[in-house]
């Protein structure tokens, strides 16, 4: 079996805590191609537009291992091309990216409400991860696991890419202990602790999750911390990792966790630049057995949730 040859290092570096883009031109048996401009125009007219690939092409911001593409150059399968993103202007997040522990290996980051862990859609400079490659200089810095873009607290960073999967394996291998903290109604009529066991199922495109039927995937403990007035202090300890699996099993017990914008009902999408109301929501612990030199770590979060506030 032939290998696939190691791409050559990017010859752009990021840009704002972004990686550029990389495209292996593919082959073309055809003769579809007379040149890598062909290709490029083809390749993201629609996701691009055609007119803004030409442009982007005379501006020098397609580049190959040898230098700048003009995009007149013959085609030639299997060249590597790499290229900048333009991305729509973002409403900075205004919470700061806490520290809580960093060495050569693995950063623990306290990540604030309403900034994404990882690029994606309408969050690419506005994530943790961009943020923090800039601030501490760290290029190369990867997520270990992903925190949902309402809930704030600890997240796991790898400093070195040879290092990723190993600390990514211990959340697919369920070796990390995970402890949330939330505020919810507090209801006299759900008998706690509980441990709640259920299928849920997230399907692309639809903003909530929902159980069904069906072999267990799902599996969290909850705990009343403290009581006050009509609102509660949860302790919420999961041991598996469903999108939304906490918001959905408190929803499920009737005591959806405060400002939570899809449980029990889909609430319009706020203004951008509206922070006003935080999931509250908190990854507070984490704690493990480090994979590299075996010895037991546990960190705590820094934040505390806003409408429990010490």
């Amino acid at each position: 079996m032939r290998r696939r040859s190691t791409p050559p290092a990017a010859p752009l570096a990021q840009r704002n805590g972004i990686d550029p883009v990389r495209v292996r031109l593919p082959a073309d048996p055809e003769g579809a191609w007379a040149t890598v401009g062909d290709h490029l125009v083809g390749r993201f007219e629609g996701a691009i537009g055609a007119e803004r690939v030409a442009a982007m092409l005379r501006e020098g911001r397609f580049v190959g291992a040898q230098g700048v593409l003009r995009g007149t150059e013959g085609y030639r399968a299997g060249t590597y091309v790499w290229f900048h993103r333009d991305f729509e202007p973002e409403v900075p997040v205004p919470f700061e990216v806490g520290i809580v522990h960093r060495d050569e290996r693995i950063v623990i980051a306290d990540k604030p409400h309403f900034l994404a862990t990882t690029p994606r859609g309408r969050h690419i400079t506005e994530s943790a991860v961009a943020r923090l490659r800039r601030d501490l200089a760290l290029p190369t810095l990867q997520p270990a696991h992903r925190l949902d873009r309402l809930t704030a607290g600890l997240a796991l960073f790898v400093v070195r890419p040879e290092d990723r999967g190993v600390y990514q394996g211990l959340f697919s291998g369920r070796r990390v202990r995970k402890e949330y903290e939330a505020v919810a109604a507090y209801d006299p009529g759900v008998a706690l602790p509980v441990t709640v066991r259920s299928r849920i199922v997230k399907e692309r495109g639809v903003l909530a999750a929902r159980e069904e039927v069906g072999e267990v995937n799902a599996v969290s403990r909850v705990e009343l911390v403290e009581r006050r007035g009509g609102l509660g202090r949860y302790r919420l300890l999961p041991s598996t990792g469903r999108t939304h699996q906490l918001r959905v099993h408190m929803n499920g017990l009737g005591v959806p966790i405060l400002n939570d914008p899809l449980y029990p009902v889909v609430r319009p999408e706020s203004e951008p630049g509206d922070f006003s109301s935080p999931l509250q929501l908190l990854a507070r612990v984490l704690e493990f057995t480090d994979p590299v030199d075996g010895l037991p770590r546990r960190y705590e979060s820094r934040l505390a949730l806003s409408e429990w506030p010490t």
